[in-house]
């Protein structure tokens, strides 16, 4: 049997189980109809991402668009994005052990760390890069009113603003895409290099979010990466959450303390401490997402070597914590905590 035939096989096998395949590696996403629908294809919250469940009008099952940006594939395709930098060798290799034929071993960290990304991937950290070097920094514009509308005072050269970036609403829009005010985040490696965009489109008239279908939206590479914080002094220690605002809110009420912000519970869960940390703290959501992200990045950080500990929320997050008490009252609650 040949390459492609086995690779159409699986393809074929994962359509199958299309629902299954949804429910393990896009927990964030919801079952709408017969689309199951997520954020992005690193599996953030949201509704851009649309995949077919069943076979329909001639369409095939596992079939996938991502509405935001124009990609589309089948369950190779997008197994290989959620995997982030695996190679075609490795996401059959995790297929097939999906679909119970074969054992997956894990691939070692370094090895993550060392991979390229594909074509495919390299051209959407390519667009990442390029959106946010068309930003501009953000004090006195509509993304510092946004943070300083939820309390946030922290923020640094990881953010920046764009007015006019390239939104699609949503997947039945029938409109040409627009374009719209957005708070911009880069995502960075360990090494510093950019690998990913997050956005935040803004509503001009309220000043909060816009009244769209997930605005919160990644372009690029997000797994093991996160936005980072540094307080500007050598420290061995950092917290790393979930949300930006999440993350925010604590190092408003934390400045002297790095920090990392992995967007969603599920990439807190993958995050890739950097060299020279000795003490994680985990900043998370007070919910079940939140619970299980930080005890999978508890238990990956005791293979490491590395000290870990829980910061948890009063109310439903940091934010949540920050408007209601106030930077100096969370900050007296953190410190108690660690």
């Amino acid at each position: 049997m040949s390459a492609r035939r086995s690779i159409a096989d699986l393809s074929a096998d994962l359509a199958d189980r299309a629902e299954s395949f949804c429910r393990h590696y896009f927990p964030e996403g919801c079952k709408q109809g017969n689309y199951w629908q997520v954020g992005d294809t690193s599996g953030a919250k949201g509704q851009s991402l649309a995949i077919r469940l069943h076979a329909q009008g001639g369409r095939k099952a596992g079939s996938w668009a991502d509405f935001a940006t124009g990609e589309y594939g089948d369950l190779i395709d997008l197994l290989q994005e959620r995997l982030g930098s695996a190679t075609l060798k490795e996401t059959l290799r995790e297929a097939r052990s999906f679909l119970g034929e074969a054992p997956c071993p894990a691939v070692p960290r370094d090895t993550q760390t060392r991979e390229q990304p594909d074509a495919a991937s390299s051209k959407r950290i390519a667009r990442a890069r390029k959106l946010f070097a068309a930003g501009k920094p953000v004090l006195g514009t509509l993304a510092a009113s946004y943070l300083q509308g939820r309390g946030i005072t922290r923020l640094g050269p990881a953010l920046r603003y764009h007015p006019r970036v390239f939104l699609r609403r949503d997947e039945d829009d029938p409109d040409p895409p627009l374009r719209a005010p957005a708070l911009l985040a880069k995502i960075t490696d360990n090494r510093g290099q950019i690998t990913g965009c997050a956005r935040l489109y803004l509503d001009p008239s309220t000043g909060g979010l816009a009244a769209i279908e997930s605005p919160k939206r990644i372009l690029g590479q997000l797994h093991g990466h996160a936005i980072r914080f540094w307080s500007g002094s050598p420290r061995s220690d950092l917290i790393v959450g979930e949300g930006l605002e999440n993350t925010l809110s604590v190092g408003t009420a934390l400045a002297e303390f790095d920090l990392a912000s992995c967007l969603t519970a599920s990439h807190l869960g993958l995050f890739i401490p950097p060299p020279g940390i000795k003490r994680i703290w985990i900043a998370r959501d007070n919910d079940e997402s939140g619970r299980n992200a930080s005890i999978r990045l508890r238990n990956q950080l005791e293979t490491l070597g590395i000290a870990c500990g829980e910061l948890v929320p009063n109310m439903g997050d940091f934010n949540d914590d920050l408007r209601a008490l106030g930077k100096d009252a969370l900050r007296k609650s953190l410190l108690k905590a660690m």
